[in-house]
């Protein structure tokens, strides 16, 4: 009996520095995803299409994690030949459909509206969860995601100067849909595929297919080596793309994935949301955007509903237990369906 205590004991601790470790890469991926805006911002004001900051931004992420994966996780490779359909679809829907679809959603929308349209991808994923597993979710969850979205409507502005197009919603929904099989696909995968592999074969095919969609002319691809302007200074173009890449691409898609294995796809997309805020401060920071107490109060309430989300799903129910799979840290993390 004693033998058994100690052993949920230590198991129930493995958990919690598991799902501490999880909030710390939702978090950091959060942070790294949120300075992707304001960098990317300086490249399309110097005369970038959006869309060539993005193909710069997985490029080089690709270019980054691809020696990291030969020389730090060469045997890891074998998972992308056990589940090649799943790599090529998370480089594909991803990575890529959701680059194209948000931008061709600012194509009809305003940003904001893009943007709340994009982030209603924790509530797909909660769906999708319900649906498949047959459980509702907790009411602390759903109040927790209300809040949290309703933090990033509060912080997006989203009603200011906000445009409606029926096709700018259709591309917008279909953003969320991908961002939803990027939380699914990153927490589903358990040991199948190494999350530095995943992340690394998934921007090189998003790289593909973004390159490809430019060449036949389906996405504008402009750049300009102007210098770019920072925090008051002017840098030249390729540190905003090397920062870009290195953080918003290979940090960013490393760590979610991580997130979401240890976490589950809800809660780390809910703690996602964060990224709102990341951007607006980011903004602020590099930018000299203005940040009003009204965006700073929705802040609030997007750190407080990820904190009511983490905090009732520090124990995954018994449904979405998956094996358990090895952190990147050394660590065992749990890992979850979504």
């Amino acid at each position: 009996r004693r033998s058994g205590r100690r052993v949920a004991e230590s198991s129930k601790g493995s958990l919690m520095v598991s799902s501490r470790s999880g909030v710390a890469f939702a978090v950091t991926s959060a942070i790294a995803f949120g300075m992707s805006g304001p960098f990317a911002k300086a490249l399309t004001d110097t005369g970038w299409s959006p869309e060539s900051a993005v193909l710069a931004r997985i490029v080089g992420g690709a270019v980054i994690l691809l020696p990291v994966v030969v020389l730090l996780r060469r045997g890891a490779l074998r998972g992308v030949l056990s589940a090649p359909v799943t790599v090529v679809a998370y480089g594909v829907v991803a990575v890529a459909g959701a680059q194209v679809c948000f931008f061709n959603a600012i194509q009809h929308l305003s940003v904001g509206v893009a943007l709340m349209l994009e982030y209603l991808g924790p509530v797909l994923v909660i769906g999708w969860i319900w649906i498949t597993t047959r459980r509702r979710p907790r009411p602390t969850t759903m109040a927790g995601v209300a809040l949290a979205l309703g933090g990033a409507l509060v912080v997006l502005d989203v009603f200011d100067g906000a445009v409606f197009d029926p096709v700018g919603v259709l591309w917008g929904l279909s953003a969320a849909v991908c961002l939803a099989f990027y939380f699914v696909v990153s927490a589903k995968q358990g040991d199948a595929v190494d999350p530095l592999v995943l992340s690394a074969a998934g921007l090189a095919v998003g790289a593909i297919v973004v390159g490809v969609a430019g060449m036949l002319g389906m996405v504008p691809l402009q750049v300009s080596t102007n210098d770019v302007a920072l925090d008051g200074r002017a840098w030249p173009w390729w540190t905003a793309v090397a920062v870009l890449a290195l953080v918003s691409a290979a940090v960013a898609y490393v760590f979610g994935i991580m997130a979401s294995r240890a976490l589950g796809a809800s809660t780390a997309s809910v703690i996602a949301l964060v990224e709102v805020l990341c951007a607006v401060g980011a903004a602020w920071l590099l930018l000299g955007e203005t940040v009003s107490l009204t965006q700073i109060i929705g802040g609030a309430a997007i750190l407080t509903g990820a904190a009511v989300v983490q905090w009732r799903s520090d124990a995954p129910s018994p449904v979405e237990a998956l094996p358990a799979s090895a952190g990147m840290d050394g660590t065992r993390g749990v890992s979850v369906l979504p």
